[in-house]
């Protein structure tokens, strides 16, 4: 099931996209229905029923075109979670960067930092350029995973039970003040505002029983830049929740950013950053695409 968070005349909702395209207001099709994505995915477990009882295609609908879409969860229920260097060739373009104190082998345990709720956009919505704090603007195509049930030292086995579902994350990353500011610490460089698109939508974990089979891939002004596949992660899914949750609580819709394969622009010869103008595309596969184009600072 593709679960939406939308807009339409300014009204925010949530909302089934069907098999044709149409998107069907949670609200006509469940009475009393929670009214934003993260209720909703607190109350799946009764909500999910009955939405599969109902009968979309006598529901009331509109073409995707005429709604607004927004970020699965437009405010998360705290910073989102993330993952670095969780493909092995992602961390190996980027060894010639990271300098001498930076692990040059990968590490036995997931790098794990967080992107501000503030940097969580929609599909279609303007990414502010980084203007003028950097030149150094960067794409990360990556799988995101929605937790959707509350646990704390989670063993790998019973990880993915966590997942509530799986959405199409954008890393953007302002790569000198990652690198070369603030201690080392990546927060900042990965945090300005708008920095963290996601959508279009969630697809449930039941269409989507392994994580590791999916394509991953961006496209930049149309031009392919990454293609790989989550089979090479280097932490698989489960890893990473079963890993974050231990001694800390993971909570329905918390967001998790499982890590970029290689291809990004500050890697390529000569580096390509991102300019206004530019369009982001990043897609992973049996989800959809996500778009964003790059606009000036303001």
């Amino acid at each position: 099931m593709r679960l939406v968070s939308f807009e339409v005349d300014r009204v925010a909702a949530v909302g089934v996209v069907r098999s044709d395209g149409s998107v069907v207001a949670l609200a006509d099709i469940v009475r009393g229905a929670p009214a934003t994505m993260l209720e909703v995915i607190r109350a799946w477990h009764d909500v999910g029923r009955r939405v599969a009882d109902a009968d979309l295609r006598a529901a009331r609908s509109a073409p995707l075109a005429r709604v607004r879409l927004l970020a699965p969860i437009p405010r998360p229920a705290r910073n989102v979670l993330c993952v670095g260097w969780n493909y092995a060739d992602h961390f190996a373009e980027g060894k010639a960067f990271r300098g001498a104190s930076a692990p040059q082998e990968i590490p036995p345990h997931p790098a794990l930092f967080t992107k501000s709720a503030a940097s969580v956009v929609g599909p279609d919505m303007p990414v502010l350029h980084p203007g003028p704090h950097s030149d150094e603007m960067d794409f990360e195509a990556e799988l995101g995973v929605i937790v959707g049930t509350r646990g704390r030292d989670i063993t790998p086995e019973r990880a993915l039970d966590h997942a509530f579902g799986y959405t199409v994350g954008n890393d953007v990353s302002v790569r000198d003040v990652q690198r070369s500011k603030h201690g080392g610490q990546w927060f900042k460089g990965k945090s300005f505002d708008t920095h963290c698109p996601l959508g279009p939508w969630i697809v449930t974990a039941d269409e989507i029983p392994d994580p590791q089979v999916l394509g991953v891939s961006s496209r930049i002004n149309g031009v392919t830049k990454q293609s790989s596949n989550t089979r090479y992660m280097v932490f698989g899914v489960a890893r990473i929740i079963s890993e974050l949750s231990q001694g800390m609580t993971l909570e329905p819709g918390d967001v998790i950013l499982t890590g970029t394969p290689s291809g990004v622009g500050f890697a390529r010869t000569p580096p390509e950053f991102l300019r206004p103008g530019d369009v982001m595309e990043m897609e992973i596969e049996g989800i959809g695409v996500l778009r964003n184009p790059v606009v000036e600072y303001s």
